[in-house]
């Protein structure tokens, strides 16, 4: 069999690149999806990858024109940040940037399901089983096999996710010796379509609206808590009420008080970023290309785009098969380059800094957050990188 692209990684990024590739090539069955068996419930699904995704302005409007936007996400529309014991705060609004929403919040379940449902309509190859390899790759393109299946690809995307413990060392990894606690749970005074990032000495704590779900549980927040690995280890280790008890006393009073209303996750977190996206014909995108810190929300958004820009760069392949792809992929790795190191600077440096416990660097963290919240100008171009990626 001879293809033109394929994708290995079936996750969010992965099949939103093979939905924008369909879309615009003239036989989509050439374009294969390789991804695991997928689990065979929904709840399943969530217990696979119990993840909370904030998706922005851009991520939404990309995936509703391919048909696979998810119903039922808790919208974003003010995201207020502070520093634990320090003055100084930002707060951003929809409203200052002309948007329905600056994000929603939806479980990755629900993204990954509206993605195979678009998926079964697109006309591409879906492959799914044991994960594929490369067997061998050259200027022609790239042999790949999969659960005893081999063929031939113009261009090798490689899409898979992970998370930062389970992937291979890329140019640069680091870990930030912080581990981020994942859970939901329930205020007892929400504000409806705020979202909060409050910096403290051992990392980021945020909480996200979250959807009410089918029982209509208002009130819910995705919880994304990191912290020093021994403090995260007590935390999971903590009964329900003691962990809601040390949450409000880390987070504060405005939200009331919290109760527990799901399951506690661990996850180590560093960065881990290639510096070259392309290797012949194969080139990464997504977590495969760089996996970030999960402060703001950025690490899908940035593969999201990535997508978005790759499908563009391979028109021409699609148009005309067995185009020269060399110059296709380098005009991506350029293309992606400033928003890559742009993203990746901003999440690398935030949660340090305000981790450092030096005073003098806490109030100059604290004035830059009031400087912002004063100044549009100043806040402006923050916002818009954090609802649409640096656009060039």
């Amino acid at each position: 069999m001879q293809t033109d692209v394929t994708i290995l990684g079936g996750g969010p990024v992965g099949a939103t690149l093979a939905l924008l590739l369909a879309r615009a090539a003239a036989q989509p069955r050439r374009i294969v999806l390789c991804r695991p068996q997928r689990p065979a419930s929904d709840s399943a699904a969530a217990e696979s990858d119990p993840r909370s995704m904030a998706l922005n302005h851009g991520s939404r409007v990309l995936l509703e024109s391919l048909g696979a936007w998810p119903a039922g996400g808790a919208d974003i529309l003010h995201v207020h940040v502070s520093q634990r014991g320090r003055l100084g705060r930002t707060h951003i609004s929809h409203a200052d940037f002309g948007v329905p929403a600056l994000g929603t919040v939806l479980p990755y379940a629900a993204i990954v399901g509206a993605l195979d449902a678009a998926l079964a309509r697109s006309g591409v190859t879906v492959e799914a089983g044991p994960p594929a390899a490369v067997l061998h790759q050259d200027a022609a393109g790239a042999r790949i096999a999969q659960d005893g299946r081999t063929w031939t690809s113009a261009v090798c995307v490689h899409a898979e996710g992970g998370t930062f413990d389970q992937q291979e060392h890329a140019d640069l990894h680091r870990g930030y010796r912080q581990h981020a606690i994942l859970s939901i749970v329930r205020a007892s005074r929400p504000r409806p379509g705020w979202a909060w990032e409050r910096f403290t000495r051992e990392g980021p704590l945020a909480l996200l609206p979250y959807p009410a779900g089918p029982a209509h549980d208002a009130g819910r927040y995705a919880l994304v808590w990191c912290c020093r690995p021994d403090h995260a280890e007590r935390l999971l280790a903590q009964d329900d009420q003691a962990f809601a008890r040390e949450l409000g006393q880390t987070f504060g009073t405005r939200l009331g008080d919290f109760a527990c209303a799901g399951a506690r996750h661990r996850y180590p977190l560093g960065i881990n970023l290639r510096r070259r996206l392309v290797d012949g014909p194969s080139v990464a995108i997504g977590n495969a290309a760089q996996t970030l810190h999960p402060v703001a929300g950025q690490g899908m958004n940035l593969g999201l785009r990535d997508a978005a820009c790759l499908a563009q760069a391979l028109a021409p392949l699609l148009r005309a098969p067995g185009a020269p792809t060399a110059p296709l992929l380098a005009a991506y790795a350029r293309a992606r380059q400033a928003d890559r190191w742009l993203t990746s600077g901003l999440t690398d440096v935030m949660p340090r800094i305000f981790a450092t416990g030096l005073p003098p660097v806490e109030h100059a963290c604290g004035l830059a957050l009031l400087g912002l919240d004063i100044s549009r100008t100043l806040r402006g171009p923050l916002a818009r990188q954090l609802m649409e990626g640096l656009r060039v």
